[in-house]
């Protein structure tokens, strides 16, 4: 059996040029990085401008197990599938990290046979997107230490300094570090923390940026510290927004690439779900619907984390909604939330399996309460048991929800006949009647446990001291009508990890709020989350090489 690297290499990709032509683009759209890839030109969202936007869907999921349960597989998959039903297709992605890649999941371009390519190049440097924010990110936080060291004549106080540095990397060892040791000459010390770089305000703005002024406004309303009398320091205060915006002129482009059969897709930042805001650039969304007829995007993790921040944060930042909603689910899934360990989820389990449906329910339930219609995709895994798929199919059969088997690993878009079928049938019934699950005048805390009782089933929150005084003075300053980006496990709909299925009777803690005026919401930590990932015993890195040829090997 092949690895999805070895599918990858053995693919024969058209020339991007042949790829933006069958999507309606010339070459002179294209800004080209090698044959296979391109950024598409400032010019490209204005010239499509006048086009009729095309039907949207949403792929999302239930809680995964630690390797994930392949959304992207999937959503790549439908994106095969649709053309090979003769529709007008494109899909919306994100960028993988490297902290992800070298980490626990290994690549994250799709898999098996319903993959993005090349493969190699978007998992790691692809076209220097993520080093621009992580550089746009780090020259913020060098010219606000730099302005301190030269006479801070806006009294930062180097306590109250909340924006951080980052890079695309798990590192634990650089979650809280001190700065400025050494002596005068090398800065003024104080405490400081990494994130990793899809967390960072900078990618978010990315994502939610409209254009080039846009962008540079959003980093403008950057906070970044406070005074020693408390008056809020942004990032125009520092005249660092210029500049930053030239680090981020051509990050700010989509990119388009394409999957093995293909389909174009474009890749366009990369924010995490369980810390960030999960879903890839309103911009190319934007331009998927306006060059396609169907245009399919994911949010990531479960629909308790990205699909919730696509409804309430993208949609509201964006003006765009849904026609249809694939929630992946997995035997895998389902028995891992059933209460079986990774490492025994190959063994047939129907016991297991009838307590994790549970988790399905709730994000079915989820899904309803934002007005729009659903289909479930079972994604196969060759240790699936013909029994184990029948219940899933029954349950949701039960429930009245459509559902179909997705067998895009092993046939591409094949395999994703019959998923694309009850996805065009929903999106011909047109019943979406999408709305968010709170309205912009909410008070923040309300947002907060609006979110926490509704979409992950809690009983209440407890917001500590410090978290409740940042959200009131965050009001106070004119900033409570924003929607709240809560970080949270992935792996529980609750911020405990430990409970898997479907909890009840749990109390969701808030630690700690800051907020991104940038990006237009407030960030909320819960449970343990880290904003900085660190590596696991064995991390994916350890297995990726480069052979005598020169081909990359081992990188998922």
């Amino acid at each position: 059996m092949l690895s999805d690297i070895e599918i990858a290499q053995a693919c024969q990709m058209r020339p991007i040029v042949e790829v933006a032509e069958a999507a309606g683009l010339s070459a002179e759209d294209l800004e080209l990085y090698g044959r296979y890839k391109a950024k598409l030109s400032a010019e490209v969202m204005q010239k499509a401008a006048a086009n009729e936007d095309g039907k949207l869907v949403l792929v999302t999921a239930i809680n995964p197990t630690p390797a994930g349960e392949g959304k992207t597989t999937t959503t790549v998959g439908l994106g095969q599938a649709m053309a090979k039903l003769g529709k007008k297709a494109m899909i919306a992605l994100r960028e993988p990290s490297l902290g992800p890649v070298f980490g626990v999941k290994g690549g994250a371009a799709g898999g098996g046979y319903a993959q993005v390519v090349p493969m190699e190049d978007i998992n790691l440097h692809f076209t220097g997107d993520m080093h621009a924010i992580t550089a746009a990110n780090n020259l913020l936080c060098a010219m606000l230490d730099n302005h301190m060291q030269q006479g801070n004549l806006l009294n930062i106080d180097p306590r109250r300094i909340i924006f951080t540095r980052v890079m695309d990397m798990n590192d634990r060892a650089l979650r809280n570090i001190t700065i400025g040791l050494g002596g005068k000459m090398n800065g003024v010390p104080r405490e400081d923390h990494f994130m990793i770089t899809v967390a960072s305000e900078v990618m978010a703005i990315l994502c939610l940026a409209s254009d080039l002024n846009d962008l540079k406004k959003r980093f403008g309303d950057i906070l970044v510290a406070y005074s020693y009398s408390g008056k809020p320091i942004y990032a125009r205060d520092l005249h660092a927004e210029g500049a930053m915006t030239a680090l981020m002129r051509d990050a700010i482009k989509p990119n388009l690439v394409q999957t093995l059969e293909g389909t174009p897709c474009l890749m366009h930042g990369g924010p995490f779900a369980n810390i960030a805001h999960g879903c890839n650039s309103v911009q190319a969304t934007r331009l998927a619907l306006k060059l396609s007829d169907i245009a399919i995007t994911e949010a990531g993790f479960g629909a308790d984390l990205g699909a919730e921040k696509f409804m309430d944060i993208k949609c509201r930042k964006a003006g765009i909604s849904p026609d249809c909603v694939v929630l992946v689910a997995t035997v895998r899934a389902l028995k891992y939330n059933g209460g079986v360990p990774k490492a025994e989820l190959n063994a047939p389990d129907l016991q297991a399996l009838s307590r994790g449906i549970c988790n399905l329910d709730a994000h079915l339930d989820n899904i309803a309460k934002f007005g729009v219609p659903c289909v479930v995709a079972i994604n196969a895994f060759p240790s699936d048991t013909a029994e184990e798929m029948e219940f899933i199919g029954q349950h949701c059969a039960e429930r009245g929800v459509r559902v179909a088997l997705s067998e895009v690993f092993a046939m591409g878009g094949e395999g994703g006949r019959a998923l694309a079928n009850e996805v065009l049938a929903v999106l011909d019934e047109n019943t979406a009647d999408f709305h968010m699950l709170y309205e912009d005048t909410l008070p923040l805390e309300d947002k907060i446990r609006k979110i926490a009782k509704s979409i992950y089933g809690a009983l209440g929150v407890s917001i500590a001291p410090a978290a409740q005084k940042e959200l009131q003075s965050i009001t106070e300053m004119g900033y409570g009508a924003l929607p709240v980006c809560i970080a949270k496990t992935q792996y529980s709909l609750s911020d405990d990890p430990a409970l898997l299925g479907r909890p009840t009777e749990f109390i969701v803690n808030v630690r700690s709020a800051r907020l991104a005026a940038g990006a237009g919401f407030v960030v909320v930590e819960t449970g343990a989350i880290m904003t900085m990932p660190g590596l696991p015993k064995v991390p994916a890195a350890e297995n990726i090489d480069v052979a005598e040829n020169g081909k990359i090997v081992g990188l998922f």
